[in-house]
């Protein structure tokens, strides 16, 4: 099995603070972080026992990709990508919320559609959908955003009212990501797909909102293949998606859906090298692009030094 990371550990000159998330490591400077794309796979909201090799990349080499392709509509966090894992950009104080954006009744939406409920994050959603259909328009569904454990669905109705986001500042999320999507949705027509739903996170520079985080990539979005859509949801079989859905099925399958109390299953390597391989198939898919592996031989050593040199390029010393 190739190289694969599962964290890292530098001490970078300067260096402010550290954050780990569900898989990347946030390296803090002044004005500025270097995030580096681990090949940690979460589910659930649980970071799995095993790294997914070049997932990281993968998600990185996409998100870049969005990023640029999206800069006109809202500006973003990024100045560089020195490395196939590594992307470097102004540091944000984030909102405290995730804008998920969906366009079909899919996933978790599905899930509690299905419970019965027929308002999701006080959107009002009408009765006789079946799963995967379109909705009548994309909706907001936003969550909080946890710093541990689970985030949790919320409504715009309650972000205002905690104070978690201003009303001023609210308005131009929900632009900035119905923007985005729509953005998203052409993009992803060009490859015969359908972007089903996704997430977008934003936060302050200077008193500035930009987009930060990824965009459009297989953890953050779920795409279906446009060819067979139709067909598949008049006789109810399931749809042909380009998304971790796979893996979080496989979960489901094993009994494990994140809930207290249950234990993760352990991945067989077969089954890591499986869905190492549908990344590399889902980047060429939503890209359009020839995936290229980057070497993993010295693996953390490549990513050390990439940020070195940009931060005596960019002069990123505070």
């Amino acid at each position: 099995m190739n190289s694969a990371i599962k964290e890292t550990n530098f001490q970078f000159p300067n260096q402010q603070g550290f954050y780990k998330g569900k898989v990347r490591d946030v390296y803090i400077f002044d004005k500025t972080i270097a995030v580096v794309a681990t090949d940690r796979i979460s589910a659930f909201d649980v970071v799995l026992p095993k790294p997914i090799p070049y997932k990281g990349q993968v998600l990185n080499q996409i998100a870049a990709k969005f990023l640029k392709a999206t800069s006109d509509i809202v500006p973003n966090w990024v100045t560089s990508t020195p490395d196939p894992n590594v992307t470097i950009g102004k540091r944000c104080e984030p909102f405290k919320v995730e804008m998920v954006i969906r366009g079909y009744l899919a996933g978790h939406a599905a899930r509690e559609y299905a419970a019965g409920k027929r308002s999701i994050c006080g959107v009002a959603l009408p009765d006789g959908l079946k799963e995967n259909d379109k909705l009548p328009h994309p909706i907001i569904t936003p969550t909080t955003k946890a710093d541990e454990g689970h985030d949790e669905d919320i409504s715009k109705e309650e972000i205002l009212n905690k104070g978690i986001v201003s009303l001023k500042d609210y308005e131009v999320l929900e632009k900035y990501t119905h923007d985005l999507f729509q953005k998203g949705t052409e993009m992803a027509a060009e490859m015969g797909l359908i972007l089903v739903d996704t997430k977008y996170e934003f936060g302050k520079y200077d008193g500035e909102i930009f987009l930060i985080d990824e965009i459009h990539t297989p953890d953050s979005s779920r795409y279906f293949y446009a060819e067979g859509y139709e067909a598949n949801q008049r006789v109810g079989n399931p749809q042909k998606q380009l998304s971790k859905e796979f893996v979080r099925q496989w979960l489901i399958s094993q009994g494990f859906q994140g809930k207290d109390g249950q234990q993760v299953p352990d991945m067989p390597n077969s089954f890591v090298e499986e869905i190492s391989d549908r990344y590399i198939e889902l980047f060429e898919k939503i890209t359009g692009e020839k995936f290229i592996k980057a070497d993993t031989a010295n693996l953390e050593k490549r990513i050390e030094e990439a940020v070195l040199g940009r931060m005596k390029e960019e002069g990123f010393k505070n």
